[in-house]
């Protein structure tokens, strides 16, 4: 391709609207343009990636033996209130009706539609194991889109599910699906690490998400520098010491009385520990949920964070919604900031690491004021305790009690073992060997085509642009003219042009009348992997330059041979 011919619109300066690196990047490199909050739209350059993605994932997906579908985007009402989703999704799932005014949703995702084609068409356990995907347009309508489209509103997503007649088989289709995603992000050149994490929304027993590592990952990313163990913040388990028990008898002995005392103006951890010259840890935090079962409490060490997700496992519940100034002062007496659990009417749960404390302090449900010496079974009961706290980096590898790391992370894919969650509630059966019906397992598989470019932009980029890894890049080979008046220059520039083309390379020649400055500008910018830069003095020592974007090395390569290198470098 000819740059003069292309849509490029390359900026100089940094848009106001971006918030991440990608994000910019993608818009000075004139690879998107935003038309509404979430929506974009992938000019030349940005598709031309979009397509450089999907083409791999399609190649993996169509090796594992899934075969590609493509599903309607508009899905009717009555699939998600079968399914149970029509409620429960939410405000991200976009309805509307139609003229005769029935109800549709634009598909955030499409497991009901894809298990009410197999309840259809599926009859017979010789029809399985199945897996189908398909790379589609999906829309949710995210409270708040931001970082380009990286959480857009509208988005290309990789989308697959697989059906077979039991758990074994279920294990060996998820198992497929895992080594899949690995050779698909390796081959999109991402650091990536794959790590347990919550079903969400989607249900189901088990998954994974794939998590490319970067600063400005919106996910905290949990791994052991000892062995294989990873898992999102939500997910990533607290490794609990042993410790030798204590007699009731000698808990009680070292119990002291209960005390209230003026805490005037304080009612953060900080604040209360300073001012009663105590250590954080000394110090338990009541926090108060909304639920579907009622209103709860959960408490967590003054120096710990309490995690909502690992909460609301715990519970078994479908809501868990941190209660509001007004809830927590109906309940507790007491502005937010001075809950304790102490003469509290509701069912309270605490964290594992709360188990064993003795004469901690807590709120005293009364403004400026709280307990201390409290203890638990003398003044308030536990009504269960769990790991409901999200870890640190001074915490230990639950599984073989090595030091661990917490990275930030961008999802990429994330894959599901569902189990019957849907097969069951819409009723896709087939017939077994002996004559009887049985639901189908199912799993579903998904990937982000969008993110999955912008996080590659995030781990491959300098001060000056993109970095594109070879196998995602836009073009391949970038040939720079330095003057594109000099007959010389032009006419070895277009032999090298076409002997690309020739050799089916995906090349841009920057045909531009503009100054040298601005071509390599603008060649940085987009980050094309190799750089052939031809310029009148090299070419009269029979020599041309070509740059690889990566580190930025310059080589010199005879005229005569120089194809061949380029072969080579790609």
């Amino acid at each position: 391709m000819r740059y003069s011919k292309m849509l490029i619109p390359t900026l100089k300066e940094i848009p106001a609207e971006a918030e991440v690196i990608s994000h910019t990047l993608m818009l000075r490199a004139g690879l998107i343009r935003k038309l509404a909050a979430g929506i974009y739209s992938l000019l030349p350059l940005g598709l031309s990636v979009t397509k450089k993605v999907e083409d791999i994932i399609r190649e993996e997906m169509n090796r594992s033996g899934a075969q590609e579908v493509l599903l309607p985007t508009v899905q009717p009402a009555e699939l998600w209130k079968e399914s149970g989703r029509w409620e429960e999704y939410g405000k991200e799932l976009l309805r509307f009706k139609d003229r005769h005014q029935r109800e549709f949703c634009f598909g955030p995702t499409h497991e009901e539609v894809i298990t009410d084609l197999i309840r259809k068409e599926i009859r017979s356990y010789r029809q399985l194991p199945l897996n189908l995907y398909q790379i589609q347009t999906k829309f949710r309508d995210e409270i708040r889109p931001r970082f380009g489209i990286m959480r857009g509103r509208e988005f290309i997503m990789k989308d697959a599910y697989s059906f077979d007649c039991d758990e074994t088989g279920a294990d060996e289709s998820y198992k497929k699906m895992y080594d899949t995603y690995c050779r698909i992000f390796e081959r999109c050149g991402l650091r990536f690490k794959a790590v347990e994490a919550e079903t969400g929304i989607i249900g189901g027993s088990f998954s994974h998400e794939f998590m490319v590592l970067a600063d400005s990952g919106e996910e905290g990313v949990v791994f052991c520098n000892g062995c294989d163990y990873a898992a999102n913040i939500d997910r990533a388990e607290i490794r609990i010491e042993e410790k030798g028990n204590e007699g009731e008898k000698k808990k009680m002995m070292m119990m002291k009385e209960i005390k209230k005392v003026n805490t005037p103006g304080r009612k953060t951890v900080e604040e209360v520990s300073r001012y009663l010259k105590v250590s954080p840890q000394d110090l338990v935090k009541t926090l108060i949920f909304e639920t579907e079962n009622g209103i709860i409490a959960g408490l967590v060490r003054g120096d710990h964070q309490i995690n909502e997700t690992k909460l609301k496992r715990f519970l078994d519940s479908n809501i868990m919604v941190l209660a509001g100034d007004e809830t927590v002062k109906e309940v507790t007496g007491a502005p937010s900031g001075f809950a304790g659990p102490v003469d509290l009417n509701i069912a309270i749960f605490a964290d594992q690491g709360v188990k064993g404390m003795q004469n901690f302090i807590t709120g005293a449900n009364e403004i400026d004021a709280h307990n201390i010496n409290v203890n638990i079974g003398r003044d308030f009961e536990i009504k269960g305790y769990g790991d409901i706290r999200n870890v640190r980096e001074d915490d230990k590898c639950p599984r073989c009690g090595k030091d661990i790391d917490i990275k930030r992370g961008i999802e990429v894919g994330h894959i599901f073992k569902l189990g019957t969650r849907y097969s069951q509630i819409l009723r896709a059966t087939y017939i077994d060997s002996k004559g009887k019906e049985q639901l189908i397992i199912m799993g579903c598989y998904g990937i982000g085509v969008g993110r999955t470019i912008s996080a590659a932009i995030e781990q491959n980029h300098d001060e000056n642009g993109i970095i594109w890894p070879m196998p995602i890049a836009p073009f391949q080979v970038f040939i720079l003219p330095v003057d594109t008046k000099d007959t010389t220059v032009m006419e070895r520039s277009e032999k090298i042009y076409n002997s690309l083309l020739d050799k089916k390379i995906d090349v841009l020649i920057d045909d531009r009348d503009d100054r040298p400055g601005v071509k390599f500008k603008d060649a940085d910018l987009i980050g094309i992997p190799i750089q052939v830069i031809i310029g009148l003095k090299n070419l009269r020592e029979g020599n041309i330059e070509i740059k690889i974007r990566r580190n930025g090395e310059i080589l010199k390569w005879r005229v005569d041979t120089v194809i061949d290198k380029i072969m080579e470098l790609i």
